[in-house]
């Protein structure tokens, strides 16, 4: 069947991220750049950006606060004010967003006028992450604010596994992905479903299905995740409590079906960085978090004064997995956490060495 690019759009988007539009028009509104508008007339993002930007803060608190609290009488938290802000702050910050809209192939198909296009606009990463605030300020106007909905779109569309796995999960959803992109040259395809299951699993599927024991809560999921790699390759299916959950589980079975069948090659740490260096250290430990290896990274800074009275940075890099931290200082804040993060490096390289 042929689509026309409204209908191509329309159906892309609302199977990755897992919401049905009730006012589809809104999606074609989130993918409609001013100089477009000014050009054709209509409406642009702009506003919706807006929207999307507060409703986007709004649920990655939730997501946050549903990972790290609980409340016993009073609410009580793993990570102090400080700690939440600086997790909250790489989740929602540009580079993050920009990534995430060129993941699921939503940049290609923005809507723009013709300075828009010459200046090649759709590259820049303020013009995804405007995208991506759009289409969830498209979701909370659709919804009609329904928070859980949003919530669960946000949560579809910004992986939070790559921020706060726990310490025996590995990152599946970042390593198909990467060998997708790298390998291939191609973008995995993700659908969303909500369903309601029973104790029966006889369900026809024309791909190769995550199996769940009969013995299992069926009424704890809500969701199925479906997804597409190579042609040649089968469709797989998971199943979650939320759409990170099904993610995560169709990710899990596809990487280890493909790894068994040795389409996918098992890689290491010194596989995946050739050339360990200072000026790159800090991007490519986070190349190794988004990998699956550990977490990402985090950093302290503290203010200190070298024995001249001289104001100096002192940098600290730790990683949860492992107990030993670095630090590093410099009269230069950046210096002083790119060392850091290169004696982080190094470390976790003769860790595997090991």
């Amino acid at each position: 069947m042929d689509y026309t690019k409204e209908e191509f759009i329309i159906n892309m988007v609302q199977a990755q991220i897992g919401h049905i539009f009730n006012n589809p028009d809104l999606i074609l509104q989130a993918f409609t750049r001013s100089s477009y508008a000014s050009e054709n007339g209509g409406e642009d993002n702009e506003i919706l950006e807006f929207i999307g930007d507060k409703a986007l803060d709004f649920a990655v608190v939730k997501l946050l606060t549903s990972k790290y609290g609980k409340t016993q009488g009073r609410f009580k938290c793993s990570f102090d004010e400080g700690e939440l802000t600086s997790i909250k702050s790489r989740m929602v910050k540009k580079s993050t967003l920009a990534r995430r809209m060129d993941e699921m192939g939503f940049a290609e198909h923005l809507y723009m006028g013709q300075g828009d296009i010459k200046n090649n606009v759709s590259d820049t990463p303020s013009v995804k992450e405007d995208l991506f605030e759009a289409i969830v300020g498209a979701v909370a106007l659709d919804c009609n604010w329904y928070f859980e909905e949003i919530c669960s779109v946000v949560e579809a569309m910004i992986v939070p596994d790559d921020f706060f796995l726990s310490d025996e999960d590995d990152n599946y959803v970042r390593m198909i992905q990467d060998w997708e992109e790298q390998v291939n040259h191609v973008i995995p395809l993700f659908w969303f479903k909500e369903a309601s299951y029973t104790s029966t699993w006889w369900i026809q599927f024309d791909g190769i299905s995550q199996w769940i024991p009969p013995t299992y809560d069926y009424l704890r999921i809500k969701y199925h995740c479906e997804l597409k790699l190579l042609d040649n390759l089968p469709i797989y299916r998971g199943f979650g409590a939320s759409k990170s959950e099904a993610r995560m589980n169709v990710c899990k079975l596809a990487y280890e079906d493909l790894t068994k069948k040795g389409v996918i090659q098992v890689t290491t740490i010194r596989d995946e960085i050739k050339n360990p260096n200072k000026a790159d250290a800090i991007s490519q430990l986070e190349i190794l978090a988004r990998r699956g290896y550990f977490s990402i990274p985090t950093y302290d800074f503290k203010e200190k004064h070298d024995e001249n009275g001289n104001p100096v940075w002192a940098a600290r890099c730790f990683i949860k997995e492992y107990e030993s931290f670095f630090e590093a200082v410099s009269s230069s804040k950046k210096e002083a956490k790119k060392q850091a993060a290169y004696e982080m490096l190094l470390f976790v390289m003769n860790e595997e060495d090991d």
